[in-house]
């Protein structure tokens, strides 16, 4: 090959690993908008932790409010989350293999580090923590990155499998009023834990830790087992390379389009008039088909950033998602000082359109700091100290040179 060949080669795959990561950062902050949209409910009062409809809130647009969240966003897009980890968890490897570093040892420094945010994100910030569930599963997702690609997609398969059987099990042969408090019951346990949220440091970290058993069982029989299989799945799309040279044109994301909105809007129409949370018959239904909906949001956001007139969506969402950590702990801060005590003690006093309308609010908002934070820095601050933990060295902040136009394309982030 000469000289101008190999010039113009290395120009291509440079942009082409460019457009990748612009995508996957694009989907990531997308992925994180509809993770708010989810979690701001749970920030803003205590009576979605209970699987009960506050009383104050039950006028038809509040009912409309939470039955378009469950129908479209509700369950949708932590599938997205946790695919785009196992993608970015070939990245990781790429880094390591490029850097001429050993892959366990570093990997096993991350997972430490995403453990640590978690816990401390939990018991400060927000007791719905994911980032803790990640750390643990992405253990099992290390110790399975030497497996064939057939072999991922068949445990993806089989755990995904599981965890619908059991929740539809669950729904059609089990009794669940036996295990779940009385509604008069559910709501004494919303209103303490709304107080809960309204005191001080002392009551809102007890808060916190007290739902952390919940959340251990929640992971370990279905966040936890969805997580892994969208790692698998991820991790098989990183290898292959899947999203790296989209033109938006592709035939498959129309018949992806086609076939994920209906079935996965009836699903959700299912989901939501079936019980939402609280029934996992309702559940099952909206599991088996949230991904067909998740899948038809990624192929029309990919159509989308690919097309001329709407090219702006990537590069909006873009740096959210390129520092997706540093906004998620951001956000969780930000519900933290809106709705409890500690702050402007808000909790109980917003309505699903005014939590909804707020985290719109507070998206917007992170779409233009991270842009600008990033003219600035390479890596979000929680990115910082994550990297700094993995390398085991300072990653230099200020530095915005690189294949990446002026932001550089060797940054990978934790997914």
């Amino acid at each position: 090959m000469d000289v101008s060949a190999g010039a113009i080669g290395a120009t291509a795959s440079r942009s082409s690993a460019g457009q990748r990561l612009h995508d996957l950062d694009a989907l990531r902050g997308f992925a994180l908008l509809g993770i708010f949209v989810v979690n701001i409910t749970f920030m803003a009062s205590g009576y979605p932790g209970n699987l009960i409809t506050d009383p104050a809130f039950s006028s038809a647009l509040d009912d409309a409010a939470r039955f378009l969240s469950a129908v479209f966003v509700d369950m949708k897009f932590y599938i997205l989350f946790s695919f785009l980890f196992g993608y970015s968890f070939t990245l990781q490897m790429e880094a390591a293999g490029r850097a001429g570093a050993a892959f366990g040892p570093r990997m096993l420094r991350r997972i430490a580090g995403l453990f640590i945010l978690g816990a401390l994100h939990t018991a400060l910030l927000y007791g719905g923590d994911i980032l803790m569930t990640y750390a643990v599963v992405c253990l099992v997702l290390l110790a399975m990155r030497r497996v064939r690609d057939r072999t991922a997609l068949r445990v993806a398969g089989v755990l995904y499998g599981i965890v619908l059987l059991s929740l539809l099990a669950s729904g059609l042969f089990v009794d669940s009023s036996a295990f779940l408090p009385t509604r008069a019951e559910a709501l004494a346990n919303a209103e303490n834990a709304t107080a809960a949220m309204l005191g001080g440091w002392g009551d809102v970290i007890g808060h916190h830790l007290c739902g952390l058993p919940l959340m251990v069982l929640q992971s370990a029989t279905f966040q936890g087992p969805t997580a892994l299989a969208m790692f698998l799945l991820g991790m098989v799309a990183g290898r292959r390379r899947l999203l790296a040279g989209v033109s938006g044109h592709e035939p498959v994301l129309r018949r992806i389009q086609w076939i994920g909105f209906p079935v996965g809007v009836a699903g959700g129409v299912v989901y939501a008039l079936g019980g939402g949370n609280g029934a996992s018959l309702a559940v099952g239904v909206s599991a088996a088909t949230a991904p067909l909906l998740t899948a038809a949001y990624v192929a029309t956001l990919l159509r989308m950033m690919h097309s001329p007139r709407f090219g702006f969506v990537r590069s909006a969402l873009a740096p959210a998602g390129r520092i997706a950590l540093t906004n998620y702990l951001g956000q969780s801060l930000l519900g933290l000082l809106i709705f409890s005590g500690i702050g402007l003690g808000l909790a109980g006093s917003v309505s699903p359109v005014g939590t909804t309308g707020l985290a719109l609010l507070i998206f917007a908002a992170q779409l233009a700091v991270s842009a600008w934070w990033l003219r600035h820095h390479r890596y979000g601050p929680a990115e910082w100290a994550l990297r700094r933990l993995t390398n085991g060295r300072t990653p230099h902040t200020a530095e915005v040179s690189g294949g990446r136009g002026r932001r550089g394309i060797t940054r990978r982030t934790s997914g």
